[in-house]
């Protein structure tokens, strides 16, 4: 059994070094630690990587994260919900979030125009931009196809973006699937609903999405999972591995318990009862705030996997 350790500063640290001190400290450190070692297991294991995020990381600035990691080749497959969509349109068109208070006064805000996320501010300006943007993008789409899978469509826009620090670009100039199917759920579903009521013709399938998900699965390869938060972007993760034999590596990063039954609070533990982790899966589940914990763990992941090159 591993002895706890005493951790130490010294100067000049690196992130890598500091996560080598989490290891043998306990409690969430530890967990950090081994999600690190799990991640690495993935990515030279040659698994099919899964990151799954909601929508509130990318009004942070994790999203440019997301973007350097899709960059990096790191994940092989993005999941996500719909905010995450229209918050990146509007930060590739320019719009910029403003860092405010978890205790602004928000009956003022309203009156202002401005919309809060925890202690992020978004502008209304911002969702203006974004709906006069996507209408044109939108229409050069419809001129090249029709009826379009939902991951299909993201990757049109993407390319039609042209950000480097845009998920969807470089999801898209990487040949990495971005899935959403909770894709009606924000300002960019009602915009692809107000522009079906103009070309009614136009459909954004998402049960196709399905099929292209579950057949480029097998059970013959490993699979990888890094959840970050939860909902309906894990769990379509993790049911659509389930058709192939499961997980053989998750790693969790949430601030939900497991005592309400969300899916965002379930652990991997609970994933093995439904065969969404293999019995023998390798998992860490670490709990805090991901824009904490998500780059501690990945610039040492990173770090790693370039002193193998």
């Amino acid at each position: 059994m591993k002895k706890v350790k005493d951790f130490f500063w010294k100067q000049n640290m690196t992130v890598k070094e500091l996560i080598m001190g989490f290891d043998s400290l306990g409690y969430q450190a530890s967990e950090l630690a081994e999600a690190e070692k799990v991640i690495l297991k993935m990515k030279r294991g040659g698994a099919k990587v899964f990151l799954t995020f909601t929508s509130n990381m990318v009004t942070s600035g994790l999203r440019g994260f997301f973007a350097q990691l899709c960059k990096f080749k790191i994940p092989d497959i993005l999941v996500t919900t719909s905010g995450s969509i229209e918050e990146d349109i509007m930060k590739a068109l320019g719009e910029g979030f403003e860092l405010g208070s978890f205790n602004a006064d928000d009956t003022a805000l309203h009156e202002r125009g401005e919309n809060r996320v925890g202690n992020l501010i978004i502008r209304n300006e911002s969702y203006m931009k974004f709906e006069d943007k996507i209408s044109q993008i939108l229409e050069k789409i419809y001129v090249k196809k029709k009826r379009i899978m939902s991951s299909e469509l993201l990757k049109e826009i993407g390319l039609q973006l042209g950000d480097e620090d845009s998920i969807l670009f470089q999801a898209a100039k990487n040949n990495i699937p971005i899935y959403c199917p909770g894709i009606a759920d924000s300002s960019f579903g009602f915009q692809l609903f107000m522009f079906q009521q103009k070309h009614s013709d136009f459909i954004v399938d998402t049960i196709q999405d399905m099929q292209r998900v579950v057949s480029d699965l097998s059970f013959d390869e490993k699979k990888g999972l890094i959840s970050l938060g939860g909902s309906i972007s894990k769990h379509y993760a993790v049911f659509a591995a389930l058709l192939s034999g499961g997980f053989d590596y998750a790693v969790y990063m949430t601030t939900s318990s497991s005592q309400s039954g969300s899916m965002s609070g379930a652990t991997t533990q609970e994933a093995k009862s439904w065969g969404k982790l293999k019995d023998d899966g390798e998992a860490a589940t670490v709990k805090g705030d991901v824009t904490i914990t998500f780059p501690l763990v990945m610039c040492s992941v990173l770090d790693e996997l370039e002193g193998m090159e």
